[in-house]
């Protein structure tokens, strides 16, 4: 898991407080006195957390430090909270070409339309999505259905067959997973 990094902005007494309680702590304290240095910060760490007293617009990651006085463990139990919401929300989705995957809703998302997933075609694009090269089938069927067998199957070309039917229906996109002599991949 990344570092967690905590951006206080525009509060010096507070930054100066976690600065020295820092090492006992699982965030990296930054100070950030103008927008400027905030605007940095944000472009040059990930996993981070804006502690504000007033709400900013256009800004993601804020906690507002409103109720003072208040207990360093609650507080640091607060900060914790959000970054979980934060990776929760980064973490839920997937982009992979011009489609967005939303994993907590198995939803195949364009600007406009929305398909409904199986668990076994979200796991298919996920998997192929993953990969640069063309996947065989049997990699598919021993990675996506954990399935290993010599005899001969078309679990695999039936579902992306399916796949690729549903995929064409709903954005008219019919070479999103293309063919190739040794497997599929997405375009």
């Amino acid at each position: 898991m990344d570092k967690q990094n905590l951006i206080i902005f525009k509060h010096n007494s507070f930054y100066d407080i976690m600065k020295e309680l820092e090492e006992n702590l699982n965030f990296e304290i930054f100070e950030a006195t103008n927008e400027k240095t905030l605007n940095k910060l944000k472009d040059n760490l990930k996993n981070y957390l804006i502690i504000t007293s007033k709400k900013m617009n256009n800004m993601n990651n804020q906690f507002m430090l409103d109720q003072k006085p208040i207990k360093l463990t609650k507080l640091i139990e607060r900060f914790n909270v959000q970054f979980l919401k934060v990776n929760f929300i980064e973490k839920s989705e997937l982009n992979i070409g011009k489609y967005k995957i939303d994993l907590n809703s198995r939803e195949l998302i364009s600007k406009k339309n929305v398909l409904k997933l199986t668990e076994k075609e979200t796991n298919i694009l996920i998997y192929l999505s993953k990969s640069n090269d063309a996947v065989g089938v049997d990699q598919l069927q021993s990675e996506v259905w954990q399935y290993h067998s010599n005899l001969e199957t078309h679990t695999v070309e039936t579902h992306v067959y399916r796949l690729r039917k549903k995929i064409f229906k709903t954005f008219n996109d019919e070479n999103f997973i293309i063919s190739k002599k040794n497997g599929y991949q997405i375009n």
